[in-house]
This record gives C-alpha cells, structure tokens and sequence, in this order.
C-alpha cells in the first residue's frame, strides 16, 4: 500500500483563551489583597486608568430572590463613559511645602553609649528589644548591635560574628561547634566559651542547640532551673504524653509539683527569634457581609472597602488619541483602551459572581446562621454550581481566599462545603463539621472518672443515629488537636492531685 499526501478541511470547535478571558479566571480567584495589588500594577502600566473615589455601588441580595447577571460578552459589547471625569490634580497641589527633608551628615545625633547600663536590659533609646521589633529589624541586626557593646578581644568578635551567621530565623544554632572551630582555625574551648557569652544576649534563649537548651536558659534567667526541673527537661517526651506519673517519679516531686512545671514550660518561648519576624501580619477582611434583614432573612452584601476603585479616563484618551500621528502610537492607545474596558469590567462581573455564589451559599446553609454550627448542612461544589448555572471550576475559584462576616463570626466561604456522614437509618445526612462539634462538646464534658475513649464516642453517636467509623472519630480528634483518652485521664489526673495539694 503506497503512501500519499492530500489536503483536507475539517470542521470542529474549541475553546481558545484569549488573554483577556485568562486575565478574568485569574481575577476570580485573586484574595482582595492579592486584588488591590494587581490593580495597582495595572494602574502603573496603563495610563487610562484612573482611581474612582467611591467605591462601586452593588446592592445586596436578598436571599430569597435570585438575581441572574448580565453575560460577561454582553456587558463588554458596551462602552458607557458617563462616569469619567477630569482626575488631573493641579501643579501646586502636588507637596504640602517646597521644604525638603535635612540630610543625614556629620552633625547627625549619635547614640550616647555612656547611657547603656552593664546588664542584658538594654535602656538607651534604640537599643530595645521592643523598638528592634517594632522597626522590622532583623534578629542578627539585634545580635550585632549588642555584640558592638559587649566585652570580647578581637578573636573572640570574630568567632562571635560566625556563630550569629548560623542562628537561624527562630533563634537556634544551626551548625557543630568542632566544625566552626576547624573552620576558623580556633580552640573549641574559645568557640564554646563564645557561645555561651552570646547566649547572654537578648533574647533570653538565643543560641540553644536544642529545645531543651532553649528553655533551660530561660529558666536560668528566671532562677527557677533547679535539679527537678533539670531532670524534666531531659524527658520533654514524657510533657508532651502528659505523663505526669512517670515525670514525678523521675523527678523526685509530688504529681501537683510537675503540674506546676509543666505550667511554668508552657510559658516559656520555644523560639524565641521569631518574634523579629519581618513578615507583615495582613488581617483578614470579608468580602462578603451577610446580615439580618428585617423580614427575618438575610441580606447577602459585598464589602465596599475590597472593592477596587477602577475607571476609564475617556477623556484623557480622546484628548490624547486627537494628538496621536503614528501608528504606533495609535496602536498602542487602543490596546490600552481595549485592556482598561476588559479590566473594568472583568472586576464588576467578578463582584456580581462573588455575590452571586454567597448568595447561593446562605441560602443552603440558613440553619447554620440561625441556629449554630449543628445545623451545618453536608455541601458540595456541585450543588451551589447546579443551582446558579456556574461550572464547579468557577465555584471553587470564587470560594478560594474568600471570607464571609456573618452574626456567628468570619468564616472562609469553603468552611460551609462539608463532607457528609449518613445516619444510621440512611434518611438523612449529617455535616462532618457538626459531627467534630458534637465530638469536641463531649470531650469537654467528660470528668475526671468518665473520660470518653473512641469507641465510647462512636457509641453515643450511634445512639444518636450518626454512623461513623472509630478511625474517623480518631482522625477528627487529631485534627482539632485533642490528646487520646489515656492522655487526657493522665492530664485529668495531674490536675485532680493539684487540686487536693495544700
């Protein structure tokens, strides 16, 4: 059979994505945050842009009354410039005053040194562990700001600037003293003595190998690392089971003595280098605030303040486009247009689908804002997309980095999507949330005689129709942090001797 070549056309259909429509799935899933920094890079590359003083007006939605949005081609088939205004601000509008700030030099004020006082607590102005923080300061900066005070020849400044080197961001010596000494050519009696000047300096603990290290310096610092609590600190495994049996055996101390201990442990910090965290902290704002209407529903808002306030300058573009003459010029003024039209309204139909989903969402979880967290219905993606007429890609996308402000707190939207565990009779379904609320209200009920094992638990759920697994009543036990039933009688038992200790 011989081979041969020809042409042929075929007819077929596929979806292509276009930038644009790439640039719209990315805006749905972006957090406001993540929102408001993508809006300002737009704002910095496309100069028909312009900041819009108010936010967009979007009216809540009932959750009793369905909505349907406009399409997202038939919105973008139209141009409305009725909203554009002149954002040009005057010339000497631009500073407060001509006045220019004073450069550093020569005659800047300097740190008075003879001010610090000979002791770890640092009181100058700067030199604070509180002012370090509080400017973003790193932790090594704080370390060499004290080792450029502290009392060292030269050999021993070097071999201290190379242990700081290898502390790690949570305060720990991260390397082998044999093989820094070997490195820098010094004694390891130096290196060791070196480190434990360094483990002087703030913050208490700074330089441990170990955890055990870490907190035993700061129970020096506070006078309390006596022979007792020496021999706790070689058994931490022993604290973390709670076994306060075998702790007061080895320790030589009555069970509320290691109560009292452990206590003292718990209040120490097991990384203290983590408090000059330069991370900035961002608090978590909703984008949606549900309330109670007053007909007795509920009344499903987007949050003004996360709404980006975006529009089209129309008229700097008409007055520019006029003095355009090349094509490139020209060329370039219509793809900013083009962009800035998309963008705009790309971040209008993101809030109507945000609304749109949280809406739905409401609606299938009323119980749970009227009466808590027990009513919690079994949810997926593919109900809310079945009931708006959305795909479940777009569900997931909209939920992502999304809070809600409801009367019973802030939740993130996909803390309503809960896996569902059946009844025993099979009529209905309950809520894994609900039934890990059930689990934890039992154990917080449990006394000191009648701690709940597992199989104790899936007992009592069974008697009140949920069908669980023990593997799964142990897994949600996990989850929410909570020690086994020996633990907890162990714990139970340690806090019933200190009660009864004089």
């Amino acid at each position: 059979m011989a081979l041969s070549q020809r042409l042929e056309i075929r007819q077929g259909q596929s979806l292509v994505m276009t930038p644009q429509l790439q640039q719209a799935i990315k805006l749905l899933q972006l957090s406001n945050v993540e929102l408001a920094d993508y809006c300002e890079q737009e704002l910095e590359k496309n100069p028909l842009l312009d900041r819009l003083e108010t936010a967009p007006s979007i009216e809540p939605e009932p959750v009793a009354v369905e909505t349907p949005d406009e399409p997202l081609e038939a919105s973008l088939a139209r141009e409305d410039f009725s909203k554009c205004e002149e954002m040009d601000t005057p010339r000497d509008n631009l500073y407060d005053n001509d006045e220019l700030p004073a450069a550093s030099g020569p005659s800047q004020k300097l740190t008075d040194w003879t001010t610090v006082k000979a002791s770890r607590n640092f009181e100058g102005d700067e030199d604070t562990l509180e002012s370090t923080v509080a400017e973003g300061g790193s932790l090594k900066d704080y370390l060499l700001g004290q080792l450029a005070i502290a009392a060292l020849d030269q050999d021993r400044r070097l071999i201290c600037v190379a242990l700081i080197d290898a502390i790690d961001e949570a305060g720990y010596l991260r390397i082998d003293l044999g093989e820094l000494a070997a490195r820098l050519g010094a004694p390891l009696c130096d290196v060791e003595a070196t480190l434990t000047e360094l483990q002087g300096f703030d913050p208490v603990g700074v330089g441990a190998r170990d955890l055990a290290e870490c907190l035993a310096l700061q129970l020096k610092d506070k006078d309390r690392f006596d022979p007792a609590m020496q021999v706790m600190l070689t058994h931490l495994e022993l604290v973390a089971r709670r076994d306060t049996v075998g702790l007061a055996h080895l320790c030589g101390v009555d069970a509320a003595d290691i109560t009292d201990m452990i206590a003292e442990i718990r209040d120490l910090s097991p990384k203290p280098g983590l408090a000059f965290s330069t991370e900035p902290v961002q608090p978590v704002v909703p984008d949606v605030i549900v309330r109670e209407g007053p007909d007795g529903g509920w009344l499903v808002e987007l949050n003004s303040d996360t709404l980006p306030r975006l529009l089209v300058n129309a008229r700097y573009y008409a007055k520019v486009s006029a003095s355009a003459r090349d094509k490139e010029s020209k060329t370039y003024l219509t793809e900013c247009l083009n962009n800035a039209n998309w963008l705009v309204k790309s971040l209008d139909q993101r809030a109507r689908t945000i609304l749109k989903v949280s809406s739905e969402i409401v609606r299938q979880q009323d119980g749970f804002l009227a009466y808590g967290v027990r009513h919690l219905r079994p949810l997926n993606l593919r109900t809310i997309a079945d009931a708006i007429g959305m795909h479940e890609s777009t569900v997931s996308r909209v939920t992502s980095n999304k809070y809600v402000a409801t009367p019973r707190g802030l939740f993130e939207l996909k803390y309503f999507f809960t896996a569902a565990i059946h009844s025993v009779n099979g009529s209905e379904s309950h809520s894994a949330e609900a039934v890990r609320d059930r689990i934890r209200e039992m154990i917080d009920r449990e006394g000191r005689a009648d701690v709940l094992s597992d199989d104790r638990i899936v007992s009592l759920l069974t008697a009140d129709g949920v069908n669980i697994a023990r593997r799964t009543v142990a897994k949600y036990r996990e989850a929410m942090r909570i020690p086994s039933s020996v633990e907890r009688r162990r714990l139970k038992g340690g806090e019933a001797a200190a009660s009864l200790h004089p």
